[in-house]
């Protein structure tokens, strides 16, 4: 897997473009209908958004708001306001991004004819009521029925200028605009009117490519200039030697990230009910060997869902180092001994399921090992991702591997935990508590922790949900695994945000 050589080439990249390589075609940019991560991604870079958390500890920040006030008091109802001052913008036709724009945004967004259902939900849930309120040439009003935690987090998205969702092409004042059809291969041009400034590259290129070791190649041979978080750690040994004199042509740029990995555990199964069984799980895995053999170094050991840079981590939430001598005493206790001591038979067989890409699966095998050491056997079965994810959502499985997107509203262990969000078989898509965990204590938590406005409360709130995952373990928080991208040495100014996304790429140059 450490080994490249490069072959013929494309042609160079010329100065004042910026090749971008991504594994997995973007579905669609419209800020109504985007659903994967690329979609979010490269839509941010067309359409500015309201709030941006593109900010070291995840905060929400002013984008195309230039400051947002709530207004007091709050309502004994338990309704909220806040006063939205845009910024002095522009959209790429040269038009000023108006109040208006905004709220024909958001009327699109939610309707249920064109909007997609993540976000119309995301704002049902809230309690935003609608229409928006103008009140003047660069001020709005958002007022919500009931107080929502993540009000401002939730206007992380694409605003577009009214009409074109009707008459398209969509116009937005993101750094670039959308020059053709968006799939295979994405292009942009810069937008001349950004209000920070037009961006150094004037043509972004976004292409697909799925392999990881012609991704390599490509930036390599002069064909890409940059990719983020594609590099399988199994090729960072090829990066470094691509780094180093005489070759020197890469460098690796990596940051704290706000992705998760952990093994889902299905607490309805007969075995992992028990929460004894599931910390014994984690006591009998070294991750931290894991992440220094299989991730090279580049993690950062989980207690919980939220990265230790995030403002609601709790640093005094318990962890579970390796400890297989007290991994076995809690197996005995929850009622299964090893059958024969040293000898070959396990005390229970458990299936683990994960998708069939090499490290995944390479994951998988390793923590298979380390659990037959404390006496649980462990089969590895990978799958199609699509197979795969298809099992996990109807509870097929007893052990899965997975990653979530980037943390950065806590409000999102509301669909991970909260037993509203079990998926059924009629609505295998409620939400992402797979795993069919149930605790009336952690649905009170969760349902304050998303209705709280004082930031320091909801972090005591957090740190309470935090130290009560940590006791039932209806996940084994694995590891956060750093943002890692690779380009081209030439690329410059790139900012790799926590977030993961490309925001910085307004800012990037390419020296000779």
């Amino acid at each position: 897997m450490g080994t490249l050589t490069v072959g013929c080439q494309r042609h160079r990249v010329p100065a004042d473009e910026l090749v971008v390589l991504i594994e997995q075609p973007p579905r669609s940019i419209d800020p109504r209908s985007t659903a994967t991560s690329y979609d979010l991604k490269l839509s941010s870079l067309a359409y500015g958004r309201l709030i941006s958390v593109d900010d070291p500890e995840l905060s929400p920040r002013p984008d195309l708001a230039q400051r947002v006030d709530e207004v007091l008091p709050r309502e004994e109802s338990g309704r909220i306001r806040y006063d939205i001052t845009l910024r002095e913008a522009r959209f790429s036709d040269g038009s000023p991004v108006t109040p208006e724009d905004v709220a024909y945004t958001f009327a699109g967004v939610v309707d249920k004819k064109t909007g997609n259902g993540v976000l119309r939900s995301r704002f049902e849930d809230s309690g935003l009521v609608l229409p928006l309120e103008v009140r003047g040439p660069r001020t709005l009003r958002l007022t919500y029925a009931h107080h929502h935690a993540s009000a401002l987090t939730d206007l992380d998205f694409g605003i577009v200028k009214r009409g074109t969702f009707e008459s398209g092409p969509l116009i937005g004042a993101g750094p670039f605009v959308l020059s053709g059809p968006v799939g295979e291969v994405t292009r942009f041009t810069r937008n001349p009117y950004y209000y920070g400034g037009p961006p150094p590259m004037r043509t972004l290129t976004v292409r697909v490519v799925r392999d990881a070791n012609a991704r390599l190649l490509s930036l390599v041979g002069g064909s890409a200039d940059l990719t983020q978080n594609t590099v399988s750690p199994l090729l960072y040994d090829a990066v470094d030697r691509w780094s180093r004199p005489p070759n020197d042509r890469l460098r690796m740029q990596t940051g704290h990230s706000a992705i998760f990995f952990y093994l889902g555990l299905n607490n309805e199964d007969t075995h992992l009910k028990d929460p004894r069984v599931r910390q014994a799980l984690l006591l009998g895995i070294d991750r931290e060997r894991i992440v220094h053999t299989k991730l090279r170094g580049t993690a950062v050991l989980a207690t919980a869902m939220l990265p230790t840079f995030h403002w609601a981590y709790d640093a005094d939430v318990p962890g579970y180092a390796h400890d297989p001598a007290r991994a076995k005493a809690l197996l005995d206790a929850a009622g299964y001994p090893d059958p024969d001591g040293d000898g070959p038979l396990p005390r229970f067989t458990l299936t683990y399921k994960t998708s069939t890409d090499a490290l995944p699966v390479s994951i998988a095998r390793v923590v298979a090992a380390q659990l037959a050491e404390i006496g649980v056997a462990v089969e590895v079965r990978p799958y199609e991702f699509h197979l795969f994810l298809d099992d996990v959502k109807k509870g097929n499985f007893q052990i899965y591997g997975l990653s979530t997107g980037e943390v950065a509203e806590p409000n999102l262990m509301k669909r991970y935990f909260h037993s509203h969000f079990i998926p059924t078989a009629a609505d295998p898509n409620a939400g992402h508590n797979r795993m069919r965990y149930r605790n009336p204590a952690m649905d009170v938590l969760l349902d304050a922790g998303e209705r709280e406005m004082d930031r320091e409360k909801r972090r005591q709130i957090y740190s309470q949900v935090q130290k009560i995952l940590a006791q039932d373990l209806p996940i084994l928080p694995m590891w956060h695994i750093d943002n890692v991208v690779v380009m081209r040495r030439e690329v410059q100014h790139y900012i790799v945000w926590p977030s993961a996304q490309f925001s910085s790429m307004a800012q990037v140059s390419k020296v000779p």
